[in-house]
């Protein structure tokens, strides 16, 4: 498995332009090729920006000549109230594997998203968000080389559930802002790193040694729809994956760990068996011994390696398609 340099950015040359809509960003360049960062894409009721950072290959003389990229939009994880565009947090990025830079070496344009977190909404609004990330992207994809029918999503933990929800509700009147169909908001196949899927059993799957609980008061699931699971099981079922399953939903990759202490791995393996039953694509991938952000007791990358070299083995098959 090829590795870019650990961060990409030491020795990146940097200068600041003016994009689309008057707004500026940085860009900067890697092993990988360029970055264009804090691209505005959204303006929820007006409020404060969010924004994306998209990063683009470098041209390849193997391609054919002016063939568009497949693309990924990345949606981070934090429990839906912390984390940042472009980390998978810090156990992963500390591995230094830039599993970003990987998929851009690969041939993808990547775009990872911020999205509101619920200091200051609750959900369907990260939904919202996340959806609009993906219709920037299709809407300004002849101007990036971007293949609006190879347009994927990709997320790990609470980044992962926003990326399943976005595959599963795709073109579905439920959560748009005007409540009509909007099939730009559609992917063509989902990756999803250790992520919530059911948010009514989740508080009773957590292990024994669990750190957080989705039944424990002020938790994060809590937090993202407003009300205790266990008081709002409409609420949370309403924000739950699993939902949403339908014999149409894309191609998913499930990716989750046998020792996750924050979400437990039988949220991917339940969503899994749900699709599997629904007559839709599914691959599930479980890491025997490995905790959240792929985390091991000896403290190696190995797990983090695995799960890279499987996300982008199957993105690449669904880019062949």
């Amino acid at each position: 498995m090829t590795q870019p340099t650990p961060g990409g950015l030491s020795g990146s040359q940097h200068g600041i332009i003016t994009g689309q809509n008057g707004a500026v960003h940085m860009e900067s360049t890697t092993t990988a090729g360029r970055i264009l960062r804090g691209i505005e894409f959204a303006r929820p009721d007006g409020g404060a920006p969010l924004l994306l950072d998209l990063y683009l290959p470098v041209a390849d003389p193997a391609r054919r000549t002016g063939a568009p990229h497949p693309a990924v939009v990345h949606f981070h994880g934090g429990g839906w109230r912390t984390g940042e565009r472009s980390s998978l947090g810090p156990t992963v990025d500390g591995f230094g594997l830039s599993p970003i830079e990987q998929l851009v070496d690969a041939g993808f344009v990547v775009a990872s998203a911020d999205y509101r977190l619920t200091d200051t909404v609750t959900f369907p609004a990260q939904l919202h968000d996340a959806k609009a990330a993906v219709r920037w992207l299709r809407t300004h994809a002849a101007a990036y080389n971007v293949d609006p029918g190879r347009i994927y999503a990709w997320g790990d933990s609470a980044g992962g559930h926003l990326a399943s929800l976005v595959g599963l509700t795709g073109g579905s009147a439920a959560f748009t802002d005007d409540g009509g169909t909007d099939p730009a908001d559609s992917v063509a196949a989902v990756v999803a790193w250790y992520p919530p899927t059911d948010l009514v059993r989740m508080g009773a799957q957590a292990r024994p040694d669990a750190v957080a609980r989705a039944d424990d008061p002020g938790s994060r699931e809590a937090l993202l729809i407003g009300a205790q699971p266990a008081d709002a099981p409409d609420k949370a079922r309403a924000a739950s994956p699993l939902a949403y399953v339908h014999a149409g939903a894309p191609p998913f990759l499930l990716i989750h760990g046998t020792a996750d202490r924050f979400v437990p791995a039988a949220q991917s393996a339940g969503l899994a068996g749900a699709l599997e039953d629904a007559g839709a694509a599914v691959e599930l991938l479980l890491l025997d011994g490995a905790d959240h952000m792929w985390a091991t007791p000896d403290g190696s990358s190995a797990a983090a390696e695995t799960a890279t070299a499987a996300t982008l083995d199957f993105l690449r098959r669904q880019s062949e398609h």
